[in-house]
């Protein structure tokens, strides 16, 4: 039994994953664990994509440095654009971000995005890649889906997500004592 939750942040690359993790890290004291920085830090990849400027992810590496690093006992907001690698054990709430197209252009193209990297996005956006991944993953009740287009909308899923983190030590709490 876990103490604290694992939460996952996921979604497409510009939805506001790193800065709802932030957010909620902050507010709730919970570990931020940005699988980008693993990934680059510990050497969780087989090289560099030339043509999508990104690592390329060796997933059984990095399983094996979250799992060295405790992730699965719990307390870690995880950031990723995808879910599907962690085992469910590991996990108690998936959270998919997702933001209109126009909105998810902008902020790529303001990263500077290559040509084909911006396409591949927005065509998973469009498509529910990502959000079909969590959902064919993980428990349904596990999966929420929450809109991150503006300041208020990321405001108001950190806290959605810090009464669920709240519910869920209240309820872990219950459980305990039956």
């Amino acid at each position: 039994m876990r103490a604290e939750p694992n939460i996952i942040i996921t979604g497409t690359p510009g939805v506001g994953k790193t800065t709802h993790a932030e957010a909620l890290a902050e507010r709730t004291g919970l570990r931020h664990v940005s699988v980008n920085e693993v990934v680059k830090d510990k050497g969780c990849h087989e090289g560099w994509d030339e043509e999508f400027k990104s690592w390329i992810v060796d997933e059984d590496k990095l399983l094996d440095a979250l799992e060295e690093d405790n992730v699965k006992a719990g307390g870690c907001i995880i950031d990723w654009h995808g879910c599907e690698i962690f085992p469910e054990s590991w996990i108690d709430l998936v959270v998919v971000l997702r933001v209109d197209s126009s909105t998810l252009y902008d902020r790529l193209s303001a990263r500077k995005y290559p040509e084909a990297k911006l396409q591949e996005n927005l065509d998973s956006e469009i498509m529910e890649v990502l959000l079909q991944e969590a959902r064919d993953s993980y428990d349904e009740q596990m999966v929420v889906e929450l809109t991150s287009n503006s300041t208020d909308e990321m405001d108001s899923n950190v806290d959605r997500i810090e009464a669920w983190i709240k519910q869920w030590k209240q309820d872990q709490a219950g459980d305990g004592e039956e």
